[in-house]
């Protein structure tokens, strides 16, 4: 009999790789209408999209690492700290997995038959999983994260960037707004049937709020934006 196929194993780098995607994609283009409601040439709205994509990537990057890193860092103490008590309070902490079990179900002597049983295979293991609800899925991985942050987004914002570079320019902030909202609606489509979700609904959602953005954007670029010649 063959395995099921689970979709929580991808939610890590899945997460990092939607978001990146997502906002290369959107803050990319949001940058590049505002430039374009505020002026009459190519050049600046091509280096406001260029720049936005490095910064964007680079911050991406760090950001994710750092966060990660420190849910990372917390999850290692937990660790140390339980592994400290195994060491020095063996029977309470077999109690204490008892316990847990007793909870999810199990009557007081199933539960501390598999609770020693589990602490005679691997005791910190089973602790971090049932006690900590640490496991090989939901480990913190800060430079996976950060690189599928930055990858995701670098591949996002080359498509407003392409836009801004070959798109009509009297035409550029309605090039810009269709584009990305075909680019956002297939990256909802690639991450949703990845990820084994709502198609439709992952679609919506994301061009509901990129409109949102966008047309804000554009607004303050028509409102405080000054026309170059």
């Amino acid at each position: 009999m063959e395995l099921e196929e689970h979709y929580t194993n991808r939610s890590g780098w899945l997460r990092a790789a939607v978001l990146g995607a997502n906002d290369g994609i959107l803050s990319t283009t949001s940058l590049a209408i505002g430039i374009a409601a505020a002026s009459t040439t190519r050049e600046p709205i091509v280096l406001a999209a260029l720049a936005g994509l490095v910064a964007g990537a680079l911050s991406m990057a760090a950001g994710e690492y750092v966060s990660v890193s420190s849910q990372s860092d917390i999850e290692h103490a937990d660790l140390a700290r339980e592994q400290n008590e195994l060491s020095t309070m063996p029977e309470t902490e077999l109690k204490e997995l008892a316990k847990l079990y007793q909870h999810r179900g199990l009557d007081e002597d199933l539960a501390m038959k598999v609770a020693q049983q589990l602490t005679a295979h691997d005791a910190l293991g089973a602790h971090a999983k049932d006690e900590l609800g640490i496991n090989e899925i939901t480990q913190a991985r800060p430079l996976q994260a950060a690189l599928a942050s930055a990858g995701s987004f670098l591949a996002g914002g080359m498509l407003p960037l392409l836009v801004s570079i070959f798109a009509p320019l009297h035409s550029m902030v309605a090039c810009q707004y269709g584009f990305a909202i075909l680019f956002l609606a297939s990256s909802a489509i690639v991450a949703a049937r990845t990820g084994g979700s709502n198609v439709i609904r992952a679609v919506l959602r994301i061009c509901f709020w990129g409109t949102v953005a966008m047309l804000i954007t554009a607004l303050v670029g028509y409102l405080f934006g000054v026309k170059t010649a």
